[in-house]
């Protein structure tokens, strides 16, 4: 089986994480996804249903869906380095 590259799922998890928060967080300034920013809110700090507020989301989101995407991909590696 082949590797993953850690590098890459990372920067791809993150970008897609930080345009969901993005679109959620500004979305949310017109009444649609308040309740997913209010829980995501208690968890990344600053993100509100505003511009600032969705762009400070997609910082986080960026970060969040980073780690989760190299986590991902090395707990892969290494479960298909083992066959």
């Amino acid at each position: 089986m082949e590797k993953l590259d850690v590098k890459a799922l990372a920067a791809g998890l993150g970008v897609s994480w930080a345009v969901c928060m993005l679109f959620v967080g500004w979305a949310s300034m017109f009444g649609w996804g308040t309740g997913v920013v209010e829980m995501m809110s208690s968890i990344y700090l600053g993100f509100a249903p505003s511009v600032l507020g969705g762009i400070i989301g997609a910082v986080w989101g960026f970060i969040d869906g980073a780690i989760g995407g190299a986590i991902i991909a090395l707990v892969y590696n290494a479960v298909a380095g083992r066959r």
